[in-house]
């Protein structure tokens, strides 16, 4: 994405701007996507449903075609037994003609009254006859029965070639009714051989609200003279597409999920990264500040020193001021290069067994020329000796920074109670202030790095956000919680650590 950004020409775009830029790339892109899938998908459904209806009319008419013709077979074996079988048919045949051509006759054994039959003669047989031989009569019978009164049949007509053939031709062909069961197994294969595998209920043409009823087909033997429609009952287009098209569908809405998801986490990060330059910038207006005062105060006072005869006592007095703005600059750089290190999360733990309440006693000591430039009033309640497992040096930094900024957010006149107690096989020490506190929309960040409490432009109190979480990374390493507690009075810190022995007659902690 940074790379399309430079490619156009953008990267000159302030930060802000250009996360804003790509969240509204990056939405276009997701939403044509989803969109895209989301139409494949319609489309999908439309053409599928579409090619299902078209499909089971059309196996439903190859279906009722193939069960008719099965019916006629039935009538054309009926047939030729009835032309075979002498009590009812006879045939003969003879070359009593101008070409001598044998022409072959056949009629009702016992007919209802005299009739001549039925004469013709057959092109492709060029034998003449005078008497009817097996060979000739089974031709007749099947070139009668598979080729005449096939077409007939197809025609949906029965002519009288005799009036007793006539009447049983009629009889049998007006019950020979539909064979439900036997379209219903035809059917079932044609819509196999189009690759569809849906139940369906054949009825005869009344409606059923949950079903999709395909179009009526003509089943009767005399179509299009007599009308016996049949149907089929289908479940819904939609319910067959979702069932046939589960998985791609499920794969579908996967895939718009992964890239929805995806979506969120980047715009989380660049959210993030956004949140994390403002807090930068802060900082470095912070720290561009903060040195300021030391660089210009040491330039002014290594000018004098240069420019002017002082005497020795001025002289170390403007030395006195460079190293003490000296002292406050390596200061700043120690709290940047202890924060990166505890950043890195690979600085191994110098552990000792550390007594916390003279650990606090002895920071109290090292920050009292600051509280009481400040006029403030540090109170220690040590009621029990309790002794951790800890890094000292890494914990005393830890405590330090809470105390430092008690100090510095607690005001002039201020009082600060620290405490310490075991409670539930751990140290609990305590670090309040009755300062103004700190709002509760900033509870959240003051452990983030680079996280101030925002004062618009004045910088009544040096610091560099990078102090607190400093101090929670060093207790997280002990197995230890930082927690912040300000209700509006103050500002109060309380950390929870370890407790390995309580020497005021409790037993060792495991």
């Amino acid at each position: 994405m940074f790379s399309l950004l430079k490619t156009a020409g953008i990267t000159f775009i302030p930060m802000k701007k250009r996360i804003t830029l790509i969240l509204i790339l990056m939405s276009v892109c997701v939403t044509g996507i989803a969109g895209l899938q989301l139409y494949w998908n319609y489309e999908n459904y439309q053409r599928t449903v579409k090619t299902f209806k078209h499909d089971i009319n059309e196996a439903l008419n190859t279906a009722a075609d193939k069960e008719i013709l099965q019916r006629h077979e039935i009538i054309i074996a009926k047939f030729k037994k009835w032309m075979a079988d002498t009590s009812f048919i006879t045939i003969t045949c003879n070359t009593n003609n101008r070409d001598s051509a044998t022409v072959f006759t056949f009629k009702d054994t016992h007919p209802y009254f005299p009739n001549k039959g039925v004469s013709f003669s057959l092109n492709e047989f060029k034998q003449k006859l005078k008497q009817i031989t097996p060979e000739a009569k089974a031709m007749v019978i099947n070139h009668f029965g598979n080729t005449i009164l096939r077409e007939d049949l197809k025609k949906g007509i029965v002519f009288f070639y005799t009036p007793r053939l006539g009447d049983s031709l009629g009889k049998i062909f007006n019950s020979n009714l539909l064979n439900k069961a036997s379209l219903n197994g035809i059917y079932k294969s044609e819509l196999s051989a189009r690759g569809i595998d849906a139940a369906f209920k054949l009825n005869t043409g009344k409606a059923d609200r949950n079903l999709f009823i395909t179009q009526k087909v003509n089943t009767a033997l005399r179509r299009p003279y007599i009308k016996e429609y049949v149907s089929a009952g289908f479940e819904s287009p939609g319910v067959y597409f979702l069932r046939q098209m589960k998985w791609l569908i499920i794969s579908s809405f996967l895939l718009i999920g992964i890239t929805i998801f995806c979506y969120a986490y980047t715009v989380k990060t660049l959210l993030t990264q956004q949140k994390l330059a403002i807090l930068k910038d802060d900082f470095v207006n912070n720290m561009t500040h903060e040195l300021k005062t030391p660089v210009a105060t040491i330039n002014i006072a290594a000018e004098a020193i240069q420019d002017f005869n002082l005497s020795k006592t001025s002289a170390n007095e403007y030395l006195g001021i460079i190293r003490y703005q000296a002292g406050n600059l390596t200061n700043l750089i120690d709290q940047i290069l202890k924060n990166v290190v505890s950043e890195q999360g690979n600085t191994p733990l110098n552990l000792t067994k550390v007594n916390t309440g003279e650990l606090i006693n002895q920071i109290i000591s090292e920050y009292k020329p600051q509280s009481d430039a400040a006029n403030i009033s540090v109170n220690f309640k040590n009621d029990d000796n309790l002794t951790a497992l800890a890094d000292s040096q890494l914990l005393k930094n830890a405590i330090a920074n809470l105390l430092d900024n008690a100090i510095k957010y607690g005001g002039t006149g201020s009082v600060i109670n620290v405490s310490q107690r075991a409670e539930n096989g751990s140290i609990i020490i305590r670090v309040k202030d009755n300062g103004p506190g700190i709002p509760a929309e900033y509870h959240a960040k003051i452990f983030e790095r680079f996280f101030r409490v925002p004062s618009g432009d004045i910088h009544n109190v040096k610091g560099y956000g990078l102090g607190l979480s400093y101090a929670k990374s060093i207790i997280e390493k002990h197995s230890g919680t930082l927690t912040l507690i300000s209700n509006g009075q103050g500002a109060g810190f309380t950390i929870s650590i370890p407790l390995i022995y309580h020497e005021a007659g409790q037993s060792p902690v495991t």
